[in-house]
């Protein structure tokens, strides 16, 4: 990223932020739509709202039962760093419904690490900074350092191995079908969110563009 984007980048993000929700307020956001058979974006599909209805009860089920071992609690009490995880997503993005409860999960255990989320649709701008293979693919984490604004890294829309799955699936068939995204849903579900756990984890080893030593 040069330096002109980069500044870009930072403007963009210090005017998001104060915008942007908490975890329990994104949370309340999608359980009232959830209620009210409505969806976040100016699209209002039958399709997309039941998928956000679908997710709202993904999410509750995971808020309950995901766990992190006392490994991977080492790991994250470990880091030094004092950083925003800036979250884009919509309330029916699918992928977002495991990974939202596992970043959550890791932010109330570090007191650095502030998990804040906004709407894509609502700010496209941004998202246009942080395409994945030219896509507005969600959900998408951009790690930011709260004091010098950088973004030492970023994340999305899904774990490694959901990855390889989406992309084989799609050189084969074209297009995601209902069936393959349930069926990636249970790939979620029997990971236990193991695959995002790890890759957000090495997302906290980045090097910090301040001084070049680890965080």
């Amino acid at each position: 990223m040069n330096t002109k984007v980069e500044l870009k980048v930072q403007d963009l993000i210090q005017k998001v932020v104060p915008q942007a929700m908490s975890y329990k307020a994104y949370r309340s956001l999608v359980e009232d739509l959830a209620s009210a058979g409505d969806t976040t974006g100016e699209i209002k599909s039958e399709a997309l709202i039941n998928y956000t209805q679908l997710n709202n009860r993904r999410m509750r089920r995971w808020d309950k039962t995901l766990k992190l071992n006392e490994a991977q609690i080492q790991q994250i009490l470990a880091f030094k760093g004092k950083v925003t995880w800036l979250v884009l997503t919509e309330s029916w993005c699918g992928d977002a419904a495991p990974s939202l409860p596992v970043m959550n999960k890791i932010a109330e255990l570090h007191s650095g690490i502030t998990l804040r989320i906004v709407l894509r649709d609502e700010h496209l701008e941004l998202m246009d900074q942080f395409l994945t293979a030219g896509t507005r693919s969600i959900p998408k984490l951009i790690m930011v350092d709260e004091d010098t604004h950088h973004v030492l890294g970023e994340w999305g829309s899904r774990p490694g191995k959901a990855t390889a799955m989406v992309e084989a699936f799609k050189k084969e068939h074209g297009t995601l079908t209902a069936e393959f995204k349930e069926e990636l849903q249970g790939w979620y579900n029997k990971d236990k969110g193991k695959d995002i756990i790890e890759d957000l984890l090495g997302l906290l080893t980045l090097k910090d563009v301040r001084d070049g030593s680890d965080l």
